[in-house]
């Protein structure tokens, strides 16, 4: 494939990741987190959608997505809830946290530390000799309008074991933990960074592991046919594509075609187009202070008129004012207020309440 699909949507998207805490448990101990869409205004206000992960770093615990049947992490092990699901993460099955202590704003310094055993729950981090389980946690976040066709084809809980040769997520861990006991000048960037990288490489093993019948967009990648009408789309939006010249082009029938990326990827080709379209011309408008006429054509569309009129049905405001909106969350974004030392979301606990 010539075209590097994921990476284009990722971009477009405004895929951004924040580490926000480090916690140590020993003996028995519960954190639980309420979905995504509660908190995303105060931990990440500049992401229309928040997913929230954990990375094991010492010891095995469990997670799950509240009401699923949870998972055994191991040293290594990498935890996602794509779909922003609440969750809880515990050293045993079946745990629950009692209460909720909602994040009213962004801690003053990150990672913020947490420290949980049978006895107490204390903020800072706990010698490594009193730890039996070491948890980086963190959110990722995108946008899904326009368009992004990432996430819905992702489960609500991706489960990711160590692999041997993987050094850089061993960096990341060994840099998370630096970075939580020293918070040197410029940990936080050099660990958003990382997190990024810790969010696509899931992504690319997630897709290694899909089964030969798979559906979806990210399946869709990997097809031969599909795969290369998708690149050929998103590497030039502005041509005119049909069917039939994408057929042609991946050596398909028009038939074929349609019917095979209908079926892996959820929409006909061409609806796609449109959609993509829209999302490209939506970064554009973002990221440039091009012209709404200049944009259209850089897309696909014959006038600004046109693509305004699609921009609009599919995204229910006009270029400009969707702009208008992009460039005051961004000044929101930069002007949040910092304030008390809570974790985001978090409540916990030192005993099972409640069977999940």
């Amino acid at each position: 494939m010539s075209h590097d699909i994921l990476s284009d949507v990722l971009r477009s998207v405004s895929l951004r990741g924040v580490l926000y805490y480090y916690v140590s448990g020993s003996r028995s101990w519960v954190a639980e987190a309420p979905a995504s869409r509660e908190i995303a205004a105060t931990v990440m206000p500049d992401s229309e959608h928040v997913m929230e992960y954990h990375v094991l770093i010492r010891g095995s615990c469990w997670g799950a997505v509240v009401g699923e049947p949870p998972v055994r992490l191991e040293t290594g092990d990498i935890v996602l809830f794509p779909h922003g699901d609440p969750h809880v993460m515990s050293s045993a099955p079946g745990m629950r946290a009692p209460g909720s202590s909602q994040m009213e704003s962004k801690p003053e310094q990150l990672p913020f530390t947490l420290h949980l055993d049978a006895a107490e729950v204390r903020v800072g981090i706990a010698p490594d000799e009193l730890c039996d389980t070491t948890l980086v946690c963190g959110f990722l976040g995108c946008d899904l309008r326009p368009f992004n066709p990432l996430i819905a084809t992702l489960p609500r809980l991706m489960h990711l074991r160590a692999q041997g040769g993987q050094d850089w997520i061993g960096q990341f861990m060994l840099q998370a933990v630096a970075e939580s006991k020293n918070k040197r000048p410029g940990g936080e960037a050099m660990l958003e960074r990382m997190s990024e990288m810790m969010f696509i490489d899931a992504v690319r093993r997630y897709v290694e592991s899909l089964p030969e019948d798979s559906r979806g967009w990210l399946a869709g990648l990997r097809d031969r046919f599909v795969g290369r009408a998708l690149a050929l789309m998103h590497d030039a939006p502005q041509i005119p594509w049909t069917v039939d010249e994408l057929g042609r082009r991946v050596g398909l029938s028009r038939s074929a075609l349609h019917e095979r990326f209908a079926e892996m990827v959820g929409q006909p080709p061409m609806q796609y187009l449109a959609n993509w379209r829209i999302q490209a011309g939506a970064s554009l408008l973002r990221d440039s202070s091009a012209t709404v006429a200049w944009i259209a054509q850089e897309v696909g569309y014959d006038s600004g008129a046109a693509f305004a009129r699609a921009f609009k049905r599919l995204v229910g405001k006009s270029p400009a004012a969707w702009r208008q909106q992009m460039a005051h969350r961004t000044q929101q974004s930069h002007t949040h207020t910092t304030g008390a030392t809570v974790l985001p979301g978090e409540s916990a606990a030192i005993q099972p309440e409640r069977p999940l």
